[in-house]
């Protein structure tokens, strides 16, 4: 289980990650659960939500954690 932590997505949006969850379709995948800064829930892949992506000429964390 990972610790509610605030994250910015690479286009500048603040997200505080809730949890860890598994995809009932498929148990091997490792879903990440976070809360946008109007109340919006949203799910993603931990491989999609931790990779790396192209912006502005650089790789770069899709979601950049913040303290």
């Amino acid at each position: 289980m990972v610790q509610t932590t605030r994250y910015r997505h690479y286009k500048g949006g603040i997200y505080e990650l809730i949890c860890e969850a598994t995809l009932e379709s498929d148990p091997a995948i490792t879903m990440i659960v976070y809360r946008a800064a109007n109340g919006t829930i949203w799910t993603r892949p931990a491989s999609v939500f931790f990779e790396l992506v192209e912006h502005e000429g650089a790789k770069v964390p899709r979601f950049a954690a913040i303290e």
